[in-house]
């Protein structure tokens, strides 16, 4: 069981290790669980197991988690990597490189929402590329379901508000 556990563990490092930017929690899980690799509450205590001993940083936002390597993490893919075997990396490798559009672009869209001390709701809708942001944008609303809807819609049309912004300003 602990080995299955090490694998899983080494499948994410080496996912991490392979992109230049974060993976969510549904990334992740895409190719474990589409591989049939483990079940969902496996790859949660191995996630959480990953968390603890600092391998991986969370960054939560509204409604998703994205991974990011630390330098542990890169010092134990690097040293491991030859515990996972070619066509594992093959497979990663695949899926990678097959959804690198659409993984970079989900991980580049962020939002969060907050109460501010005036009793309404800030939300911060973001497009972030190479660590820099392309928009940073922040919106107040007087109500919780108001934020929440403005950040689900962020998620969905952050590119085509963007295109606009910059057609309408240029």
């Amino acid at each position: 069981m602990s080995e299955s556990f090490t694998l899983y563990k080494l499948i994410i490092l080496y996912m991490l290790e392979k992109v230049d930017f974060p993976l969510t929690t549904s990334q992740i899980s895409e190719f474990i669980l589409d591989k049939g690799y483990t079940n969902y509450f496996k790859l949660q205590s191995t996630i959480s197991e990953m968390l603890d001993s600092q391998l991986i940083l969370a960054e939560n936002t509204h409604n998703r988690t994205l991974y990011h390597l630390t330098e542990e993490g890169s010092k134990t893919i690097e040293f491991f990597r030859n515990k996972i075997s070619p066509e594992i990396q093959h497979d990663i490798d695949d899926f990678l490189e097959e959804k690198s559009y659409d993984l970079k672009e989900e991980a580049a869209v962020k939002t969060e929402y907050y109460l501010t001390p005036n009793h309404e709701y800030e939300v911060r809708c973001q497009i972030v590329e190479n660590d820099s942001s392309l928009i940073d944008l922040k919106l107040t609303v007087p109500t919780k379901k108001e934020a929440e809807t403005i950040a689900n819609n962020w998620n969905m049309q952050s590119q085509s508000v963007y295109a606009s912004l910059l057609a309408k300003l240029l």
